[in-house]
Parts: structure tokens; C-alpha cells; sequence
């Protein structure tokens, strides 16, 4: 037989709060549990191991949307295998496009800092704009 439990050993067990596992019971991603003839929600350690996962899950950068795709799949009998994957090369793809993106800023600023230590801080007349700044933003 199974232990039931309530949320916050639930909580406990799967390392969140008690607010974010109603909050996915709310969404769908866990069921609602049975309830206690007090009214308490009552777990199995079903709901813990698929706490568990929506947590690595989300640990890796899925979304709980796209969390919530993989589970429909499992709750429907189907491999999500291919689905999961093409979900991580996805992300992958948008962490290399953040990374040129990050390097090209850190290429523009690098020449920023190095343009900034030959400007003369007296010639930096100009009210409104740095001298350093106003000098090195390539317009896009």
C-alpha cells in the first residue's frame, strides 16, 4: 500500500513549496489529488516522482508549457523520446544564438574600453552624451 501524504510533506519530498505545487495542479501538470474526508489533499509517491521530473525538467530549461507537452505524450501511452529532443535541440539552438549575440556585445565593448583609455576626459564637453559612449556605438 502506499503512503499518502499531504502537500507539505509532498513539498518536502520533491524540494518545492506548497504554493508552486498547487499552482501546478492548477495548469494540469499534476493531478489533483484524492482529498482527506477533512478536505486535505492526500498524495501518492506518484505525485512525487512526477514533481521530481517537472523539476530536472525544468532544471535543463524546458518550459512548463513544453514540460506539460512531454507529460501528455507519457499520459497518453506514447514515446516522448523524439519530441523531448527536438524540445532540447530547440534550446540549444536559441543558447547559441544568445551566445553570438553576448560575444558580439562583449566584442563592442572590449572596443569601447579600449578606445575609452586614450580619450582625454577635458575634451568631454558635450551636456548630454559620454565621450566613450558616443564614440563607439555602432548604429544596427
Amino acid at each position: 500500500m502506499v503512503d499518502a501524504m499531504k502537500i507539505g510533506e509532498l513539498g518536502g519530498q520533491a524540494g518545492m513549496s506548497a504554493k508552486t505545487i498547487r499552482y501546478y495542479e492548477s495548469i494540469g501538470l499534476i493531478d489533483e489529488p484524492a482529498r482527506t474526508p477533512s478536505g486535505y489533499r492526500d498524495y501518492d509517491d506518484g505525485a512525487v516522482e512526477r514533481l521530481r521530473f517537472v523539476r530536472d525538467a525544468q532544471a535543463t530549461g524546458l518550459t512548463l508549457a513544453e514540460i506539460s507537452s512531454v507529460l501528455e505524450l507519457k499520459g497518453s501511452g506514447e514515446r516522448s523520446c523524439a519530441h523531448t529532443t527536438a524540445l532540447i535541440e530547440a534550446h540549444v539552438k536559441a543558447i547559441d544564438a544568445q551566445i553570438a549575440q553576448l560575444t558580439a556585445a562583449r566584442q563592442e565593448l572590449a572596443s569601447m574600453a579600449q578606445r575609452a583609455s586614450s580619450l582625454d576626459p577635458s575634451s568631454c564637453t558635450d551636456p548630454n552624451r559620454c565621450q566613450v559612449i558616443a564614440g563607439g556605438v555602432t548604429e544596427t
